[in-house]
């Protein structure tokens, strides 16, 4: 069997104080493990930064599509300026001959270079870029940070977990393969999470997971899902934050950029089920993205 490529990328260059890709090693790790039925490693991992700054074309991105690469991870960690035209066509071609797609963002218009993706760019809402059309989700959510404007929804602290509830069908993503018919119901939890919704007049999108504010109550998406298609377009998820997937989150002695403020949670790490649900929901991710692979 021959393994799939999965590159892990951030939007911004290699930055010790900032959530760099090196800030995502447990990450990698988990999707490291994962073994075929011969034993074969099912993953070759890539884990990268920016390898040029803002207005130059980075050299992997921009030819993503002619690339050998089976699956991006984007996280999208920049203010702004983390993605050029040329690497978001890039990224839509790679997309369009079936390549599997995340793209994890953060609160308020952190990652908003994403907007302008084909598809999956729409899912994503910021402060000042693509919106959210329903006003009544435009409000500070989170009242502690008080630097950060809306969208921000507090789903705990960092280090800490959150209970999500599946939407509708149980999607592969959040199949429990020990219970079938069940669903994953913990991922990490953050205290100001973005905002994704399913594309209206989008077929191929929907909401397979909410969350809860702690702080308000209100409910907010965590994943959508967009269906690998039969014109060859790859599957892809938009997740509320890149967060669910940062090593401080899941273990809080890993360490934080210095400008993080906010005290954090632990509780993670030490609840069992909380962290099978979190590797698990990594699995079945790396599982389904690869669904669209050549």
């Amino acid at each position: 069997m021959t393994s799939q490529r999965i590159l892990l990328q951030t939007t911004i260059e290699p930055t010790a104080d900032d959530w760099s890709i090196a800030r995502f090693s447990l990450l990698r790790e988990v999707l490291g493990r994962a073994r075929a039925a011969d034993g074969e490693p099912l993953y070759d991992i890539v884990a990268r930064d920016r390898g040029a700054p803002p207005g130059v074309s980075d050299p992997v991105l921009a030819t993503l599509d002619s690339s050998d690469f089976d699956q991006l991870w984007l996280f999208a960690v920049d203010v702004g300026d983390g993605l050029n035209d040329e690497e978001r066509t890039a990224i839509d071609r790679f997309r369009q001959r079936g390549g599997g797609l995340l793209v994890a963002r953060d609160h308020m218009d952190l990652g908003c270079s994403v907007c302008d993706l084909q598809g999956i760019g729409k899912a994503h809402h910021f402060h000042t870029h693509n919106p959210d059309p329903d006003v009544s989700r435009r409000v500070v959510d989170d009242p502690y940070t008080t630097a950060i404007l809306w969208p921000n929804f507090h789903s705990g602290a960092n280090g800490d977990f959150q209970k999500i509830e599946p939407v509708g069908d149980v999607h592969p993503i959040l199949a429990d393969p020990d219970s079938p018919g069940r669903a994953l119901r913990y991922l990490p939890s953050h205290p100001h999470e973005g905002d994704v919704t399913a594309p209206a007049g989008d077929a191929s999108a929907r909401v397979i997971a909410t969350g809860k504010s702690e702080v308000t109550g209100a409910p907010f998406a965590i994943a959508v899902a967009f269906e690998p298609q039969p014109d060859g377009m790859g599957p892809a998820v938009a997740q509320s934050t890149f967060h669910h997937f940062a090593d401080y989150n899941w273990d809080p002695d890993h360490g934080k950029p210095s400008f993080v403020s906010e005290a954090p949670g632990g509780t993670l790490r030490v609840t069992p089920e909380a962290k099978r649900s979190t590797e698990l929901y990594v699995a079945n991710l790396a599982r389904w993205l690869g669904t669209g692979a050549r």
